[in-house]
């Protein structure tokens, strides 16, 4: 069998960054020549993040299949380049979903449904489905901490598949934390000693330990780590904090992750082509002048709601060789003095959303943008927004809303005409997933994306009330990107408008930033800073 298997654990504490180690090592597979696929296990009970508050989960990250996953899924895409599908976000609700349907059934043929062998059995299963037949490496990143109640069947499921398929078919990296303590001046190691003592109580001895710390970490304690925990010494291996996410390849590569993964395997004399990153690192090392971009957002308590935006954001002005600088205004306090909680901004993002919390905030942001002529971009709920305000102060529509907010009034956004379920939809009003959307020739749509079909992603269940557009082109305010609602449908709904009386001024009701890279910028974006830059 040619398909290895790397599992990777975290202990101590969570949000230790796995997501990143898992991405990053993926990144340095590929650049040996290797076919890679990243899969993330979840414990939680929901069956997606879909209804997840941001607050709770951070951000959704959509798939162009169709599927509502957790944000790591974006980090796989963004360092290996690899189209992550529904596949590849697992977690215990879809599990426990499926046990259930074939217990009832009766396809466990009377049977004790246990969480031995039928869970462990079940995870494994979905672990391997839908694997192209050239896969090098799939990489199994098991959300949670090391003694986790709710994630000891992925464990177990671990540990059984290094079982079956024996050493040198599997690998086991745990990712810890060396906490500083400032007093002590010193690291501690005791924490990292306790999660593999407990990781090994499970069956599992980790072949690599990847040590987070603030700091450099004394070769003393990295041999004190390996003498502890029956690692060799060249495999307990520093994890420093970086500057920024880019530069984690990099390190791992300098101190020699790829190098021991590739030895585990037995795979000597591999060369590995990482230019693409150095010069990444080159561009960053050398940004020159600074942009300033407000986030008009209504979860700016965690900024991981935004993570694949504000990543999106980062790309376009590392390729445009300038520092970003992100203002965080909260919709919810922007209905009043908006101008002095703008004033900085070179440009302005409204992001997407749901509910009607920081809507006026949002309005007010579009508002100021468009009469002082402010580079605007908005995303989907964003985009939406643009049109409400338009409607309300330029085509004097006092009451004009969105039919997500309130039956009353004139419903400039309304929900979608068309209820059919196809392959990017999850429910009957959701259009979810990728789709193709057609651009309009001489608009600012063409001249950013340089062709007139593009497929981007969505995830909305309203859109602009297409009955407007005439009254709305007329007045400057064009449609010159359209998508179909689903891909059965004919009917067409507004994916991109722009403003052509105004600067740059552009809406889109897809979500571009789960399609950029830091190697590939996305154009709306590259677009945005250039505009910004011809200050």
């Amino acid at each position: 069998m040619k398909l290895k298997y790397i599992f990777v654990t975290g202990g101590v504490i969570s949000s230790l960054g796995k997501g990143i180690a898992s991405a990053s090592i993926g990144a340095l597979l590929k650049s040996y020549g290797y076919k890679v696929k990243i899969r993330k296990f979840d414990p939680y009970l929901n069956v997606d993040p879909g209804t997840m508050s941001p607050y709770q989960h951070g951000e959704v990250f959509v798939t162009d299949d169709g599927s509502e996953t957790d944000l790591d899924l974006g980090h796989y895409e963004r360092f290996t380049g690899n189209i992550a599908s529904k596949f590849d976000n697992i977690t215990s609700g879809k599990i426990y979903k499926e046990l259930l349907r074939r217990e009832r059934g009766g396809l466990y043929l009377g049977n004790t449904v246990q969480t031995i062998p039928h869970i462990t059995s079940l995870i494994k299963e979905y672990m391997r489905a839908n694997l192209s037949n050239d896969l090098d490496f799939l990489i199994c990143e098991i959300g949670g901490t090391v003694g986790d109640i709710e994630a000891m069947p992925y464990l177990e499921a671990a540990r059984q598949v290094g079982y079956e398929l024996g050493h040198s078919k599997v690998l086991y990296i745990h990712l810890t934390l060396l906490p500083y303590v400032r007093c002590a001046t010193e690291l501690k190691t005791k924490p990292t000693q306790h999660s593999i003592k407990e990781l090994r109580s499970l069956g599992i001895q980790p072949n690599l330990i990847l040590c987070r710390a603030e700091m450099d970490i004394p070769e003393k304690i990295l041999n004190k780590i390996a003498l502890s925990c029956s690692v060799k010494s060249e495999c307990v291996i520093p994890a420093l904090d970086q500057s920024n996410i880019y530069n984690v390849p990099i390190s791992y590569h300098n101190n020699g992750v790829d190098t021991q993964i590739l030895h585990h395997f037995g795979i000597n004399n591999r060369i590995h082509k990482i230019e693409t990153w150095n010069l990444l690192q080159n561009k960053i090392s050398n940004l020159q002048g600074v942009v300033n971009i407000a986030i008009v957002g209504k979860y700016n308590k965690l900024q991981d709601a935004y993570k694949s935006l504000v990543d999106a954001i980062s790309h376009a002005s590392i390729h445009q060789g300038v520092h970003l600088n992100l203002i965080w205004v909260s919709s919810d306090d922007l209905s009043n003095n908006c101008e002095i909680k703008l004033k900085m901004a070179n440009a302005v993002i409204i992001p997407g959303g749901f509910g009607v919390r920081g809507i006026e905030g949002k309005i007010k942001a579009a508002q100021y943008a468009r009469e002082n002529n402010i580079p605007l971009l908005g995303i989907c709920l964003g985009m939406q927004v643009m049109l409400i305000e338009f409607a309300m102060n330029v085509l004097n529509i006092e009451d004009a809303c969105s039919q997500e907010f309130s039956e009353n009034g004139t419903p400039i956004i309304s929900s979608q005409q068309s209820s059919s379920i196809d392959s990017i939809s999850s429910a009957p009003t959701m259009k979810l997933g990728g789709a193709i959307c057609k651009i309009n020739t001489k608009t600012k749509a063409e001249e950013i994306y340089g062709t007139n079909t593009i497929r981007e992603r969505y995830r909305h269940r309203f859109s602009f009330n297409m009955k407007y557009r005439s009254l709305f082109e007329s007045n400057a305010m064009k449609v010159s990107g359209t998508s179909k609602e689903d891909q059965y449908s004919m009917i067409d709904e507004a994916s991109i408008i722009e403003l052509t009386s105004h600067r740059w001024f552009v809406g889109v009701q897809f979500h571009p930033e789960f399609r950029s890279s830091p190697i590939t910028s996305h154009p709306l974006f590259l677009s945005l800073i250039k505009e910004v830059q011809k200050k």
